[in-house]
């Protein structure tokens, strides 16, 4: 079972859906979701905002954050995790954002990559969970890796939480009945 497979299944078992924002992933991580039979019932859609600004005006992220400390920042990464939870009406965030090369980015080094995971439990941009990165490897390596890393993210964060919830859900957000 891929890790893509076993989130899904995790979510469903929950009852919970899923949102995602890219930037230097491009969409992988959306396609590796829905590269899953069934991902339609937990997976609510992807938003690839690569250009820095469509993380404000997409996402929600702060602008004087951007402006400040540009688009690879572990901050930055948190509220495009929420900004996508939110703007998608489901139930979990998560966000890639880093530098795949081959050159510099806001003075960051190729390699540097931040993911984030935003839950149910979180009430503002601040909450959540983000991991720093610093990968090997080319362009396309550093792609994969982030794809897997944010994935294992949601996964380690998702035993936190309530199993299984007895909450009814009307089947309008796509949710599977838990």
């Amino acid at each position: 079972m891929t890790e893509a497979a076993r989130v899904l299944a995790l979510l469903a078992e929950r009852g919970h859906t899923l949102a995602v924002a890219e930037s230097l992933t491009g969409g992988l991580v959306a396609a590796e979701l829905t590269s899953v039979p069934g991902a339609s019932a937990v997976f609510r859609g992807s938003v690839t905002a690569y250009a820095t600004p469509l993380k404000h005006e997409l996402l929600g992220v702060d602008p004087d954050l951007l402006a400040a400390r540009g688009a690879v920042d572990p901050e930055v990464a948190l509220q495009m995790a929420a900004g996508v939870r939110d703007r998608l009406g489901a139930d979990w965030g998560i966000a890639t954002t880093g530098v795949a090369g081959p050159d510099l980015q806001d003075g960051q080094p190729v390699g540097t990559v931040y993911v984030a995971v935003a839950g149910p439990a979180a009430t503002d941009a601040r909450a959540g969970k983000v991991a720093a990165l610093r990968l090997n490897g080319d362009r396309a390596e550093i792609r994969r890796e982030s794809v897997r890393s944010v994935l294992e993210l949601l996964r380690g964060e998702l035993p936190a939480n309530a199993r299984a919830q007895d909450t009814e859900h009307d089947g309008e957000n796509g949710c599977l009945q838990p």
